[in-house]
């Protein structure tokens, strides 16, 4: 029987770390793509969300700019970057102007170690998981100084909720990242990915929930978007942001999505991995998977509360986390050559019945949700 590390795969020759020969063409070279392939990717996501939610809610979505709408995009964030810098008069002016900065600068740094190939990328650092968490934690702080520094109660407010849910979910998880660490026997998100010949969302189904819904909290995506509840807060911590300012917590916002759904392509779905298609592509073709996930889930689902979204982080998420690690880490020590491959109906199944359980336990506002 073949086991999760035993199953035959064809791989690419992996990249030299210094390619093309020098530390410095390598760091430039690949600076550069990670720039292009973020600002490219978050027009396309920008497309994609507004197209594909106006299908699903039959409506006309952008269609006139372009073929099938597709400059709609850029034409909005020329008209935004021409648009006036407007500060409040008794705002903190070097915050307010550091924030969208300090915003923005995490999600770049954060594909420094997301593999396009097999050693095909920025840096291939032996904690790059803890690296991710790590970096991508800094972005809230941005928010909260656009929150702090624009001297009005709203943004505050919505700076804070980001703060907390940030804090709540980040807990659920990095545990569900743990199951993956186990699996893999390493923390280098390369070497994650060369370790999945099962990808690890058949082996960690439970995991891969968790994170996704975790990391949609996290980054603020409906039906968590407390930040952005106009009937409470106006818009939220950018309220007073006008200009380019606007535009880089524009980018921030699907940038953030846009490296969710990479690590979670890379932690789960076997990252650049695949046949017949070159490896980037394959990257690519998951993450804009995973988002249109996003997108489906934003259309389909009501906001909640944000007493709601709290305890779903510490009532729901955070026990579920622990025990799916616990199962995870006696399923290792159990199979210390590789889970089988019965095991991925077994981690289903324990999975739903995790879910149903916790979920008859999980008390939210007057009544008790469940699932049936």
């Amino acid at each position: 029987m073949f086991t999760a590390t035993q199953l035959p795969i064809i791989n690419p020759a992996a990249l030299a770390s210094d390619w093309p020969g020098s530390f410095w063409w390598h760091w430039i070279i690949f600076s550069v793509i990670l720039l292009v392939f973020v600002l490219v990717m978050v027009l396309a996501f920008v497309m994609i969300e507004r197209r594909g939610m106006a299908r699903m809610q039959a409506r006309l979505g952008p269609n006139r700019l372009g073929p099938f709408g597709m400059f709609q995009s850029t034409a909005d964030a020329v008209k935004v970057l021409l648009k006036e810098d407007i500060v409040p008069f008794n705002a903190d002016k070097i915050v307010h102007l550091l924030a969208p900065i300090v915003a923005f600068a995490p999600l770049v740094m954060v594909f420094a170690v997301v593999p396009f190939g097999n050693g095909a990328l920025l840096a291939d650092l032996n904690v790059g998981i803890l690296y991710v968490v790590a970096i991508s934690s800094v972005t809230s702080v941005g928010i909260l100084m656009a929150g702090w520094g624009s001297n009005n109660k709203y943004s505050l407010l919505g700076a804070m909720r980001n703060v907390a849910s940030m804090v709540s979910y980040e807990i659920p998880l990095v545990l569900s990242v743990l199951g993956v660490v186990l699996m893999a026997g390493s923390l280098s998100l390369n070497q994650i990915v060369l370790a999945q010949n099962i990808p690890f969302v058949l082996l960690q189904p439970l995991g891969a929930l968790i994170f996704f819904i975790a990391g949609c909290a996290e980054i603020n995506r409906s039906p968590f978007d407390l930040l952005e509840a106009d009937s409470e807060l106006t818009a939220g911590f950018h309220t007073e942001y006008s200009g380019m300012k606007f535009a880089l917590f524009y980018l921030v916002e699907y940038g953030e999505a846009l490296a969710m759904a990479a690590i979670l392509s890379t932690l789960f779905l076997s990252g650049w991995r695949g046949p017949l298609l070159p490896p980037w592509l394959w990257l690519v073709v998951k993450i804009v998977i995973v988002f249109f996930v996003m997108v489906w889930t934003r259309t389909t689902l009501p906001r909640v509360r944000i007493d709601q979204l709290m305890a779903l982080a510490w009532k729901f998420l955070f026990p579920l986390a622990i025990v799916n690690f616990l199962v995870t880490a006696v399923e290792v020590l159990t199979f210390q050559n590789g889970l089988p491959w019965p095991m991925i109906f077994a981690n289903f199944a324990i999975g739903a019945v995790l879910v149903v359980l916790f979920s008859r336990s999980y008390k939210v506002g007057w009544g008790r949700v469940s699932v049936e």
